[in-house]
Formats: C-alpha cells, structure tokens, sequence
C-alpha cells in the first residue's frame, strides 16, 4: 500500500500513530507530498479527487481518505480493537473532538498563511480558536477517565491534536487550566509512536 501525505498535518500524524501502534509500518510505503489550497498534486488528485490528505492506496481496492476511514480500515485490518465493539461510541465522540480541534486549528493556519493580509479576519480566527478551547475544557472535566483507560482511537486523535497545538499554535498555552488533561498528554507523548511521529 502507499500513504500519500504531509508530515506537518495532524491527521497524516494520526494515520501514522495507529499504523506504528497496530505494527503495519512496514506494510505501507510513504509518499511525502507537498500541498496547499488551490494546488494539488497531480497524482494525489488522481488517487483522491477531493485532494486531501492522508490517502492510502490500497493494492486491491479503492483509495481510501479521511484519515478516520484510514484508521478504522487499518484497525480492522490489524484486528487491534482501536476501534471498541462492544459500545464504541465514547471513543467515536473523543476521535471526532480531537479530529475537530485539528481541523480549526489547521483552519487557523491556513487563514493566516493562504489568504491575503487584507482579507484575514482576527474575529474567524479568535472563533476557531473558541471551539478549540472549548473542546479542551470538556476533555479536561469530562474524558479524563475515558484518556487514562485502555488504548483506543480516541485517545490516538486526541493527543495528535494536542501535539498540532504545541507545533502551530504553542503561544496559546493550551496548557493553562487544563492541568489534567496537559499531563495525560505529557504521559501519552512518551509513547514510542507518538515520538517517531512529531512533526
């Protein structure tokens, strides 16, 4: 199989994670693309017509992208149990927070380095960054039990965006009032995916 892909996107970071901890590494080579909005690379339109990153060419079937079709494919593919049978919907939810916090964060990015100074707007980005702190304050009062259980991909997403946050938007400190959820990040970053991953 081939993984198409950016080291510097937090979703690319969550493939990558679920593929070190399921042992597929090696079953998947690595094309590093370059991309940004508005110029996609040929062959990653070929393989994916929406453009997007990550997007695992399968030898024996279609494309695959969204890196939560990626990862589930991959789990399945494993039988690791990322992805719990039996009432899977806490883990769904914590995938889909993490996954949310990296996509206004990217948004953040990208409106500051994609679009002309004149039509940024301070209000969109300070709006983005509300829903990420948002998320934050409900994983700190309310998922730390789910984070400090069995490995899962909630967990996986969660901490992929918390490391996107340290990389493009350290100087926010999401850290400050989040004690428990900074140390369960300082703990799950340790892991031997997460350190061959950093971006």
């Amino acid at each position: 199989m081939k993984l198409m892909m950016s080291g510097a996107s937090p979703f690319v970071r969550k493939v990558l994670v679920v593929l070190r901890e399921t042992q597929q590494l090696d079953d998947v080579e690595i094309f590093e693309l370059t991309t940004a909005p508005g110029a996609t690379p040929a062959d990653l339109a070929a393989a994916n017509p929406i453009g997007k990153i990550p997007a695992l060419v399968r030898n024996d079937g279609a494309t695959l992208y969204d890196s939560r079709v990626i990862t589930r494919f991959l789990d399945d593919r494993a039988k690791a149990g990322l992805y719990p049978a039996t009432n899977p919907w806490e883990a769904l939810t914590l995938e889909a927070t993490g996954d949310a916090i990296m996509e206004a964060g990217v948004a953040m990015v990208y409106e500051r380095r994609f679009r002309e100074e004149a039509q940024q707007s301070d209000s969109w980005v300070e709006n983005q960054w509300e829903k990420i702190s948002r998320a934050l304050a409900t994983l700190d009062s309310r998922w730390m039990g789910h984070l400090n259980g069995p490995l899962d991909i909630g967990q996986i997403s969660v901490a992929c965006a918390l490391g996107y946050l340290d990389f493009r938007h350290d100087g926010r400190n999401w850290r400050q009032g989040h004690d428990a959820l900074a140390a369960w990040a300082e703990k799950f970053a340790a892991r031997e995916s997460m350190q061959a991953t950093v971006p």
